[in-house]
């Protein structure tokens, strides 16, 4: 039975429970602009009732407040964060595309078509003045602009991958600090729960973290009780791998590569790794977010990487590649030194060199290694560097590349086919030239007697060595040709009289044929499939541009689908300002009601206490 007061202690407990109602959408109202806030409210049930010995049964005893909970949806958090990751890619995606499509757009405007126009110009000069010095300087001075404008292109482009590098490093030290602010965070979230109470602020700064976390990498998140009551072990996973582990955190880093993957990579490209040297696969197919964008703009080769078959016997210091996917020199972007899988085992090789079947004109590659061949294997599927199914800056270089080896063969044949105002051999007009001794790759192969012949059947990616009898080393490929090093000839540079434009010259004078041979190739059909030499590189800029839309609208796209997700999200955990001003009301009104009911209590407990003693 309740004592005299009890109505005192149900109104009592009806007023905190109105102030607690108070103060909480008071504390949401204020959070009303803050990121990541969710909704709170008081969740409430009748007090405790008491048996009573009267008919009437049971005394209610007021209100009870079970928690101050959040109104959020877990299934809305793990929608927006998978999206969110696709959102990261897409928007990492556009944002370096476009900087690529800027750099290849000059192709169109005022670079490449400027440059290849005022070449053609300057040759067909020589047809009303063949023996001008003054002419062919000219010539000269505009082919090495036209080199000259790759050579730029190619420091662009390159510099969008060190760019992409850079904010990989970014990237990383950006997940490690979140990890361990998730981490601290936790043990902060348990300190509090663990007395009973509901750290709801504490939470929504965690989750925003991983909100934040997963535009970069794609996260899943689990919860669990663990040990005494309001414990619970929290875990942050990366594509299946542990990134925080409740306190404990597996931070990720960076390595800079000891291997190039492509032949015109930068120099330092990093590869992540976990703490506990476990390799980190950004290219797998679960993975999204916009560290694994960053890998695919700054590695994307469109799948053409080196691919064959391989048998290796144990102990051999080589291996021979077959059943090539590139069988092109023109179209090969393999490094002179690297790594080359066979199976699941990897070697490094130091050189290489290619053989030609001239009846099938199919490749093979033998790869000279640093160590000894460990296991043995047959016809065993082999790739050099790796397969990235996306076209970055790798593809964008190596599409240059093979305009230029093409067209600066065709060009040297013609060249060398012809003599100069001197009667002497054409050279090669256009070479390369080696970044580290600067020395000039020429494509007129020199036997071990000095006498010069050009075969293209095979070649040594590195040394100077002859590797046959006859007449082939180092310096027979056009694989040595890249926008990077493309020059011309210093000899035809310093000396104009050695441009060869004629077949034959009598008595000082030439016919100056090879001259229109040169001028036709600007016409020429047949040395790539797109048509006209221009019309490869056009077509280039239209594959950019395209895959740049592509990358916007698919940014566009996604945003919105976030957006989307975000908004139903928010329609349950965020706060309406029209329904917490209408909680106002609600609470107001109920403290003045209990505040009634103490009222009430206290003149009748005035009464029985003053007036009816004796």
């Amino acid at each position: 039975m309740p004592n005299t007061f009890f109505g005192l202690d149900i109104g009592k407990s009806g007023l905190y429970t109105a102030q607690g109602g108070l103060n909480t959408t008071a504390h949401n109202i204020a959070n009303v602009e803050t990121e990541g806030y969710t909704r709170q409210q008081l969740e409430l049930k009748a007090g405790n009732a008491l048996r009573a010995n009267g008919r009437h049964g049971m005394i209610g005893t007021g209100v009870d407040v079970v928690a101050l909970t959040q109104t959020r949806s877990e299934y809305y958090d793990e929608k927006y964060r998978n999206n969110n990751s696709i959102y990261g890619g897409y928007s990492t995606k556009a944002n370096y595309m476009s900087q690529i499509q800027s750099y290849l757009n000059e192709i169109e405007l005022e670079g490449f078509t400027t440059t290849f126009d005022r070449m053609y110009d300057t040759i067909q000069e020589l047809e009303k003045d063949p023996a001008n010095l003054t002419v062919r300087t000219q010539v000269s001075n505009v082919v090495q602009s036209f080199c000259e404008y790759f050579n730029s292109l190619f420091t662009n482009l390159q510099a969008v991958q060190e760019d992409c590098n850079f904010e990989i490093k970014n990237q990383v030290n950006r997940v490690n600090a979140m990890a361990e602010e998730i981490a601290s965070l936790t043990k902060q979230i348990n300190t509090v729960e663990i007395g009973g109470s509901n750290a709801n602020d504490l939470r929504d700064q965690r989750n925003l973290l991983i909100d934040k976390l997963s535009e970069i990498i794609n996260v899943s998140v689990e919860e669990a009780p663990d040990g005494p009551v309001g414990l619970k072990s929290y875990v942050v996973k990366v594509d299946g791998q542990t990134l925080v582990d409740t306190y404990e955190v597996h931070s990720l880093g960076v390595k800079p590569r000891e291997n190039k993957l492509n032949q015109t990579d930068a120099d330092g490209l990093y590869d992540v790794i976990w703490d506990n040297g476990q390799q980190f696969n950004p290219y797998a197919f679960t993975q999204s977010g916009s560290i694994k964008a960053l890998f695919e703009v700054r590695d994307g080769n469109n799948a053409d990487n080196l691919k064959g078959t391989v048998t290796a016997y144990v102990g051999m210091h080589s291996l021979v590649l077959t059943k090539a996917t590139v069988n092109d020199e023109a179209k090969l972007n393999i490094p002179e030194s690297g790594e080359i899988t066979v199976g699941t085992v990897k070697y490094q090789y130091n050189s290489f060199e290619v053989s030609i079947d001239e009846t099938t004109g199919e490749y093979s590659y033998e790869f000279f290694l640093d160590e000894p061949v460990r296991t043995y294997a047959e016809d065993e599927i082999s790739s050099v560097g790796i397969t990235v199914d996306y076209k970055g800056v790798p593809y964008y270089m190596a599409q240059m590349n093979e305009f230029l080896r093409t067209y600066a063969k065709k060009f040297n044949e013609i060249h060398k086919s012809g003599v100069d105002l001197n009667g002497e051999q054409g050279q090669d007009f256009f070479v390369g030239t080696n970044k580290v001794t600067g020395q000039e790759y020429r494509f007129g192969v020199y036997g071990k007697d000095g006498g010069t012949g050009y075969d293209p059947y095979s070649f040594n990616s590195q040394t100077g060595q002859f590797f046959q009898e006859d007449m082939k080393g180092v310096y027979s490929s056009y694989y040595h040709i890249t926008a990077e090093n493309i020059c011309i000839n210093k000899e035809i540079q310093h000396d104009a009289s050695k441009f060869a434009a004629a077949s034959e010259i009598v008595n000082g004078v030439g016919k100056y044929d090879k001259a229109l041979e040169l001028l036709e190739l600007k016409k020429d059909t047949t040395m790539f499939r797109q048509g006209k030499p221009a019309a490869f590189l056009q077509t280039l800029v239209a594959e950019v541009g395209i895959d740049t839309k592509a990358a916007l609208n698919f940014e566009k796209s996604q945003n919105n689908l976030v957006s989307a997700i975000d908004n139903q999200r928010l329609s349950i955990g965020g706060v309406d300002t029209e329904e917490e001003a209408m909680n106002l009301m609600r609470f107001q009104q109920a403290y003045k009601l209990s505040a009634q009911v103490i009222s009430v209590m206290n003149e009748i407990y005035d009464k029985l206490i003053n007036y009816m003693g004796v």
